[in-house]
């Protein structure tokens, strides 16, 4: 590894010279089953053909020009995901953070507009929604934040799945204009709510009864991912803003802050904006992406194989202790445990497999879109045997 690259990452000790659908193949021509997919990015998995030849034919008529202009291939991109969100703008950045940015000041100037001299969001425990300082003072994780301070303020934290704590914030500050919410958690540890629907529509009924804006992260759980287009669609509800990024572009940076009502005009002429966002081909990667998802019909595929997998690991795991739950949104699935887990990544790597830990005990699991049966036995098959013997071993 380069000395001249900073110390950002604990890498694993494998560079990967190449991937086909849910395999990589390392410098030495091991394989290893991709369970992770560049977390949550590669849901068409790896050198996907639709996607290979809109990059490709893409790039070669035109890869960059900027938002001075009008770009086709943006508002085609709109278009289609306002279509399946059933929401009316967008505004396109290069990742998750930046997507959240701009709803965070999207909540912000909605504030101002109404009169609010210091506007506040509700932000939930265990969140994450990126590492710039917004962002990253929203994010639910002290270890995440620590040696940043001071934090950006304007951020109320409750913890995440109370509603009653929500009502009890809106009874006493009147100062906040929005609330920002993961429908699943995917860094705080694959957390879901214990009813989904019953927690959105709560919230979107807080909202709706103080002038709020009901703001969804699906940077994780969007694309697809939970078995339906955004997770939020497990429900009945539309938010006022969503943020979209990773499967967005295939592997290709794209982010998407879309907007719905009076949202999608908060905006105006020179309050935002991006370099990158949007361009040609990044929005030619992300069209490939939808269509691909709709055509092969993988958004059924992820709640099908997500759900056979969690089984799986129900069956396998109801009589060893050290195994708390198994819990999945389509293809989120965390397997958690009593105890830091960690070097379980590497035993992994070694038995072929990339997961992942997060929040310490969960193990993650972000398989691509394309994952089928045969593929997600194999993972289950690797798995196991691993996380018994880690709690075994743990156990002496």
């Amino acid at each position: 590894m380069s000395q001249h690259l900073m110390n950002t990452y604990n890498r694993q000790p494998v560079t990967f010279a190449r991937g086909e659908g849910v395999w990589l193949w390392d410098q030495h021509g091991k394989r290893y089953l991709d369970a992770l997919s560049g977390v949550a990015v590669n849901g068409l998995g790896h050198a996907h053909p639709k996607l290979l030849t809109a990059i490709n034919a893409q790039a070669a008529r035109m890869i960059h020009v900027s938002n001075i202009y009008q770009i086709a291939e943006q508002a085609a991109l709109a278009d289609k995901l306002c279509a399946v969100a059933g929401m009316d703008k967008v505004f396109f950045c290069n990742s998750g953070c930046e997507a959240n940015e701009a709803a965070i000041k999207l909540a912000r100037l909605y504030g101002h507009q109404r009169g609010i001299e210091n506007p506040e969001i509700i932000v939930m425990e265990r969140a994450f929604h990126g590492r710039t300082m917004a962002t990253l003072s929203a994010t639910g994780n002290r270890k995440a934040q620590a040696g940043f301070e001071p934090l950006v303020s304007g951020f109320v934290r409750v913890p995440f799945d109370d509603l009653d704590a929500v009502e009890q914030i809106a009874a006493h500050n009147k100062n906040v204009v929005a609330v920002l919410v993961e429908p699943v958690q995917g860094e705080g540890g694959i957390n879901i709510p214990h009813d989904v629907a019953a927690y959105l529509q709560g919230l979107r009924r807080i909202c709706d009864s103080h002038g709020w804006l009901l703001m969804v992260d699906e940077v994780q759980s969007g694309i697809g991912r939970t078995g339906t287009w955004f997770a939020f669609q497990h429900t009945a509800i539309v938010p006022d803003v969503m943020t979209l990024a990773k499967g967005l572009g295939s592997g290709v940076p794209i982010g998407a802050c879309v907007a719905h009502g009076a949202a999608a005009d908060v905006f105006s002429y020179g309050k935002h904006g991006s370099t990158f966002g949007g361009n040609p081909l990044a929005c030619a990667a992300a069209l490939a992406t939808l269509d691909t998802i709709a055509e092969d019909k993988l958004r059924e595929n992820a709640q099908q194989q997500g759900d056979w997998i969690r089984e799986q690991f129900l069956q396998a795991f109801k009589d060893v202790p050290g195994v708390l739950k198994v819990r999945n949104a389509g293809l989120m699935i965390g397997i958690e445990l009593d105890r830091p887990c960690g070097e379980l990544v590497a035993q992994a790597l070694e038995a072929g497999a990339l997961i992942n830990v997060t929040a310490d005990s969960v193990v993650r699991l972000l398989p691509s879109l394309i994952i089928q049966r045969e593929e997600a036995a194999q993972l289950v098959a690797i798995l196991v045997p691993l996380i018994k013997q880690f709690l075994t071993v743990g156990a002496k």
